[in-house]
């Protein structure tokens, strides 16, 4: 079985095996990475992050266990320029540094093992955690409480004042879109580092997940045109103009495929 043959199985247990299928995603990026080794060796860190949390339900058990992890260290990577480990769930439990939605994933295993109540939220530029029925969300890098104003804040933060607070930005995320996100960090993050083929294993991954955008597609078709592969970027291109609701980049789109060669086939 492949690494992404792997992955797929993971993603579809029930329930899914989240964090598995992230190291997955990784063992493709590492042959010589061992999942199963890992989630072994993740049993250590969960006695260590149980010993230090306190006599209470575990409902209320979500944020005394990011804080304990804080503690010993687990915190946002904020190397710059940011570089793929730090969305490899493996190197983030190596390193204890890495992207939101790595963090968030550990915390999520980590709370599953010990019975604490906790989902994903898909929030845009920065993954957060919710315990159901909770009034707030929590940061997993720390721990700390967003309200209803505090998200705003920090929506407005990475995209402008203009940019405004909806439901939707704080729906629980599923198995699925969690690590289409993952892949989309990984993609992007192998790109601005020129690892083109790396960034192309994501890329797929990306599409295969299904739902793709034309953004996806645009993904894909230019990293093959920097392998100068004509033939594949013209697919992608195709799908992402089929895709696309915007009159301009529709044009873009039409321009860029009247540029390249004219499809070969060989036989």
């Amino acid at each position: 079985m492949t690494p992404r043959q792997a992955f797929f199985d993971c993603l579809h247990r029930s329930p899914p095996a989240l964090f598995e299928a992230a190291l997955w995603m990784a063992a493709e990026h590492d042959p010589g990475l061992r999942p199963d080794t890992v989630m072994s060796d993740l049993k250590d860190l969960q006695q260590r992050v149980s010993g230090g949390l306190p006599m209470l339900p575990v409902s209320e058990l979500a944020q005394p266990m990011l804080r304990r992890l804080n503690d010993m260290g687990f915190a946002q990577d904020d190397f710059t320029p940011l570089r793929p480990q730090a969305a490899l769930v493996d190197k983030v439990l190596e390193r204890r540094r890495g992207q939101p939605l790595a963090l968030g994933l550990i915390a999520l295993e980590l709370a599953r093992r010990l019975e604490i109540p906790m989902t994903g939220v898909n929030f845009p530029g920065h993954f957060l955690l919710r315990v159901p029925g909770a009034d707030h969300l929590l940061d997993p890098c720390g721990g700390r409480r967003l309200y209803p104003n505090d998200c705003r804040e920090l929506l407005q933060r990475q995209y402008g004042a203009n940019m405004k607070l909806s439901a939707e930005h704080l729906v629980t995320a599923e198995p699925l879109q969690m690590l289409q996100r993952l892949s989309r960090n990984l993609r992007q993050l192998h790109l601005a580092n020129d690892d083109f083929i790396a960034a192309l294993i994501d890329a797929e991954r990306v599409l295969e997940l299904g739902n793709a955008s034309a953004a996806d597609y645009l993904a894909r078709a230019s990293l093959y045109q920097r392998l100068d592969c004509p033939n594949a970027e013209r697919f992608d291109l195709e799908h992402a103009l089929l895709l696309s609701d915007d009159p301009i980049q529709r044009l873009r789109l039409t321009e860029r495929l009247g540029h390249l060669p004219p499809n070969s086939v060989v036989h």
